[in-house]
């Protein structure tokens, strides 16, 4: 009796713990999404630029490619006065990204390539300060697709929300459908992150890459035109999803990886 009643307890707690790993990989955050870094420099002057772009081409870059990194870089489409520098780094996850950061300042090789940049900096600067977004890649667009070689123009969106909820039914919103009509109408999406903390929450962000602003204009006609989307955005439950759209426009720079 004790042996049978053993038998039946044990049977279900293997069952209990069976179900429990299911709802806990249901919820937990996939381990192969991408963690995102998106860095905006602001100049006082054009001149300063060049120190950051040695800083990254000699120093940060090499640094984390060997931690398998690669770096994006970007300036605006209108080429302003002074100049805007974007960055974004592509970590392989948020540990990744946590360990990464702390091993950079123990790296001799970075240490030693950074040391002019740090040197002549260290009293007038160089950008009057950076913004920093910390960003995690959807469900849906676990890893950022690198643009084709015949990319020549970058756009990146930020939506901004109301609320935090409103966030998450907006990305819900991609995930679910969106990025799937977007596919359909030729928009040729390179990510799409969560912004976890940055100077614009709660939001989402996403880049898109296209030939030409030609090219641009027919897609997101196209898009704006489907059955699809005119659907979508009708649906109740995602309603007052998105209340600010940004956009803007960027080239890629000469030491760019993507």
């Amino acid at each position: 009796m004790e042996r049978r009643n053993f038998i039946k307890a044990s049977a279900l707690v293997a069952a209990a713990s069976a179900t429990g790993t299911a709802m806990a990989s249901k919820s937990t955050p996939s381990a192969s999404k991408e963690v995102y870094e998106w860095k905006v420099y602001h100049f006082k002057n054009g001149g300063a630029k060049s120190k950051i772009d040695g800083f990254y081409k000699e120093a940060l870059i090499p640094y984390l490619n060997k931690k398998g990194v690669k770096v994006g870089a970007f300036g605006e489409y209108s080429q302003s006065e002074p100049p805007v520098i974007y960055y974004l780094v592509i970590y392989p996850s948020l540990a990744d990204y946590q360990t990464i950061k702390k091993e950079l300042w123990k790296d001799s090789g970075f240490l030693q390539a950074a040391k002019g940049y740090f040197e002549t900096t260290a009293e007038l600067g160089t950008f009057t300060r950076y913004e920093t977004y910390l960003l995690e890649a959807f469900d849906a667009f676990p890893q950022l697709h690198m643009p084709s070689k015949d990319r020549s123009l970058i756009e990146l969106r930020t939506y901004e929300n109301n609320n935090e909820e409103a966030g998450q039914r907006k990305i819900k919103m991609f995930n679910s459908e969106e990025i799937a009509l977007f596919d359909k109408a030729g928009l040729r999406c390179v990510f799409f992150g969560e912004i976890l903390a940055g100077p614009q929450m709660p939001a989402l962000m996403y880049m898109l890459e296209f030939k030409d602003m030609e090219e641009r204009k027919a897609s997101w006609k196209k898009f704006g035109d489907s059955e699809g989307w005119n659907v979508l955005r009708n649906k109740q439950e995602y309603a007052n999803t998105v209340s600010v759209v940004n956009k803007i426009f960027l080239l890629p720079l000469d030491y760019s990886q993507i």
